[in-house]
């Protein structure tokens, strides 16, 4: 019985500090912030500590279990409210985003661009081979291009249907292009998102490039934008729940998908955190989220189509 009580008291302990940082708008510490992006997979060792408990008689043991279910199942839900544009529809269009894992998944990525052909990509970890790939087998319908040129995961492209003018890239570890698109004749800004991951000793770089993904959406002012890419953050992290709060939705959440998860892709979609998005501003609205298992990368790609609305003057 002590066994079953001390089991139980090492597992609501250990979820109890995740929760608690999640309670206190916080990503902690390692190895708290990793399993931040994991918040929802928390159920299973609450769920085995509240039948220990129960097994061993602990009532005090079973009310907290109760309590942190209540709290998971509470953060569980989607983060922030959910608004439909009101204005008239102008154009729609479909946005990819795909983590191709140092360019290997670049193969399968152009077959799956050439069968779903969305209007604009966004390519992470996309080394130089990647590039010359995407070029050799997409250059004739995606003429235009915006990227960062490196190395392993340095390297980022964004490839268009449309017209595009490149824009200053934001500065990061890793590349993050940035450009302007013509869609149905309006400008749309966009941003690539690959901040670094929320490495043990490296935290503080990674709420750093979070937090400069969280300007560039304060400073586009209510224009219609659209950040994507591999956030390496869930909702359950503060840093990305803050890039949301600075005007950006989550297109998979608008479209009723939120929580699927993109990585990592061998375990996915049963066990994984999504970090993959399209964010959006107010200006848009989702028709679909589709979640696609391109081979060869450790990521989920995202395909969502938007419907740009008529917004307030600028």
């Amino acid at each position: 019985m002590r066994f079953r009580i001390w089991c139980a008291v090492l597992l609501l302990a250990g979820v109890s500090v995740v929760v608690g940082c999640r309670v206190a708008d916080t990503d902690g510490i390692t190895p708290v912030t990793q399993l931040l992006a994991f918040l929802p997979w928390l159920l299973a060792p609450t769920g085995l500590a509240l039948l220990l408990a129960g097994l061993a008689r602990w009532w005090a043991g079973v009310v907290w279990g109760v309590a942190v279910l209540g709290l998971l199942a509470w953060f569980i839900e989607p983060y922030g409210k959910v608004t439909t544009p009101d204005g008239t529809p102008l154009a729609t269009f479909r946005v990819l985003t795909a983590n191709v894992e140092y360019g290997r998944g670049t193969p399968a990525l152009v077959d799956l661009v050439r069968e779903e052909r969305p209007d604009l990509v966004f390519v992470q970890e996309c080394p130089d081979h990647c590039g010359t790939g995407l070029r050799d087998g997409l250059g004739a319908d995606y003429p235009y291009r915006a990227a960062v040129e490196g190395e392993g995961a340095d390297g980022s492209v964004i490839l268009s249907r449309t017209r595009l003018t490149p824009a200053e890239p934001l500065p990061g570890t890793m590349g993050m292009p940035a450009a302007v698109a013509e869609v149905g004749g309006h400008d749309v800004r966009l941003q690539l998102a690959h901040p670094m991951p929320p490495l043990p000793g490296a935290l503080g770089v990674w709420r750093e490039e979070l937090q400069t993904l969280e300007e560039w959406a304060r400073r586009q002012d209510g224009a219609p934008a659209v950040l994507a890419g591999d956030f390496n953050a869930s909702q359950d992290h503060a840093a990305f729940r803050r890039v949301l709060d600075a005007g950006m939705a989550d297109a998979a959440r608008l479209a009723g998908a939120d929580r699927t998860p993109t990585w990592p892709a061998r375990t996915a979609p049963p066990l994984g955190a999504q970090i993959d998005h399209v964010l959006v501003s107010r200006d848009f609205s989702v028709r679909t989220a589709r979640f696609l298992d391109p081979a060869g990368t450790d990521h989920r790609a995202l395909l969502v189509e938007l419907t740009l609305h008529r917004g307030r003057e600028r």
